[in-house]
């Protein structure tokens, strides 16, 4: 069993290695707009999966996906001359959709919130469409309160 404080660290060490590879290693300007969000390492530390988010539009993130495709060995051998265990975990890289997810929310969130907006304006000025307490009972007293007699 794998100490998981060592995998968390791994993973953070590789996210660090993999950031100055693409800034100092990859001679290509598409690799400015990426961000490394996050990676997770598998239990036996044999595998990588190295989220990251671009900075612009879909074409960007189709050119960041190729710059990362193409210079997959030499981050992977980056890692590798910089790291002090026995395997090299294998690196994949993925899109994360964590912001376009969370743009999406804020979306439905700012419709819901102009939905309540309209019905707090309608509600303002409405009124009881039959009496105002319907839940009167017919053998109540003019003073509301109910007879004691039955």
């Amino acid at each position: 069993m794998v100490d998981q404080a060592r995998a968390a660290r791994l993973a953070q060490r590789i996210k660090v290695l993999v950031a100055e590879a693409l800034r100092k290693r990859v001679k290509d300007e598409r690799a400015e707009a990426i961000t490394l969000t996050e990676v997770r390492v598998t239990n036996d530390l044999q595998h990588a999966t190295v989220y990251y988010t671009v900075l612009g539009d879909a074409a960007a993130a189709e050119g960041a996906r190729e710059v990362l495709t193409e210079n997959h060995g030499a981050l992977r051998h980056e890692v590798g001359r910089q790291l002090t265990i026995r395997l090299v975990p294998t690196l994949e890289f993925v899109a994360d959709e964590v912001p376009e997810t969370a743009a999406h929310l804020e979306e439905v969130l700012a419709q819901a919130r102009e939905r309540d907006a309209e019905l707090a304006r309608l509600r303002e000025n409405a009124t009881f469409a039959g009496d105002a307490d319907p839940y009167r009972k017919p053998d109540a007293g003019p003073d509301g309160d109910e007879d004691t007699a039955r």
